[in-house]
């Protein structure tokens, strides 16, 4: 699933180039929850390195996604802490934006990421 994702992927972005969007303006979306199986999600979650290695910024949007209802039987206001987690996670697996529903909590938790992947802590 993984390969077949990073060469679609692949595929837009070189479609994108050709229709004259510049390399550096692409994001790549693996689009957690569209169109996926439950296992096929968590694939990519734990793979989003392979994808983030592809060259342009990944995007990764997990914020309340039906996969942290499913994993934590949380309801999708429910889904918070579960949602921080996963962002946390692809952040620190090379994910460079972020989509969410709940951004001060979001932003909190990417940079606290983002200052122990930095060694910024004391």
């Amino acid at each position: 699933m993984v390969g077949e994702v990073g060469a679609f992927l692949l595929g837009e972005r070189a479609a994108c180039v050709a229709m004259g969007i510049p390399h550096e303006a692409i994001a790549l979306d693996p689009g957690i929850g569209f169109g996926k199986r439950h296992e096929h999600n968590l694939a990519l979650l734990k793979n989003l390195a392979h994808l983030a290695a592809l060259g342009s910024p990944l995007l990764v949007g997990v914020s309340r996604k039906s996969l942290i209802g499913r994993v934590l039987g949380r309801a999708p206001l429910e889904r918070l802490y579960g949602g921080l987690g996963l962002a946390a996670w692809a952040v620190s697996m090379g994910a460079r934006v972020v989509r969410t529903h709940d951004v001060a909590p979001t932003r909190d938790a990417i940079r606290l990421v983002g200052a122990v992947m930095q060694g910024e802590l004391n």
